[in-house]
């Protein structure tokens, strides 16, 4: 049986060669140990990354764990982005995507009924990127297509579940606007929150 230290060595190494959330399941397979072990050995590695405040972190993200940057050091992350070409979604991106977020599942006439606009090409861009699926029919006349997020859209904007979303409450605490109608994209280094009081829909660092 390894003890902790090679566990906890064995954890980091696998969340930072994959680069993608890895859920419990996964981990313990890989380590030939429980569920509850695993668990543990996580939150104390976790721990452990958070008192060294190097420039990784492991956050839960997605229903996984996954090696993140460092919210902290994220004016030296931008000076690097900033020396390449970005790549963002368009504000009328955006603005679909927290559409489809809240209203989900939604159809896409109800889509272009809030937006006031045709929204094929955007719907597609989302698809291709797959922060939108397709959930099925709706069960009207001409059964149109649904639409709704998926995990990648999670993992895009660091959230773990849909509940972590800003409720209608927290809307009206901060501006009576709909939440749909207020999507303002912000510079990439600072895109680590989704829809942050008002919906800023800020493009995730990991």
């Amino acid at each position: 049986m390894m003890e902790d230290k090679e566990s906890k060595s064995i954890l980091a190494e696998l969340l930072f060669i994959h680069g993608e959330p890895v859920t419990i399941d996964v981990l313990k397979n890989i380590l030939e140990t429980d569920k509850v072990e695993t668990e543990r050995l996580l939150t104390e590695l976790i721990s452990e990354y958070q008192l060294k405040n190097t420039g990784l972190l492991i956050a839960e993200v997605a229903g996984g764990f996954q090696m993140v940057t460092n919210p902290g050091f994220a004016p030296w992350v931008k000076k690097l982005l900033s020396t390449a070409i970005p790549v963002r979604l368009s504000q009328q991106s955006l603005e679909t995507l927290a559409i489809v977020a809240y209203k989900q599942p939604i159809i896409k006439a109800e889509i272009e009924a809030i937006r006031g606009v045709n929204s094929d090409g955007v719907l597609r861009t989302l698809l291709e990127r797959r922060l939108v699926k397709i959930l099925g029919r709706k069960e009207v006349p001409g059964r149109p297509l649904m639409y709704g997020t998926t995990k990648e859209f999670l993992q895009y904007f660091g959230l773990n579940s849909l509940s972590e979303l800003p409720t209608s409450k927290e809307f009206q605490e901060t501006d009576a606007s709909p939440p749909e109608k207020e999507v303002i994209e912000t510079s990439h280094a600072e895109e680590q929150k989704m829809l942050d009081n008002r919906l800023y829909a800020q493009e995730a660092v990991y």
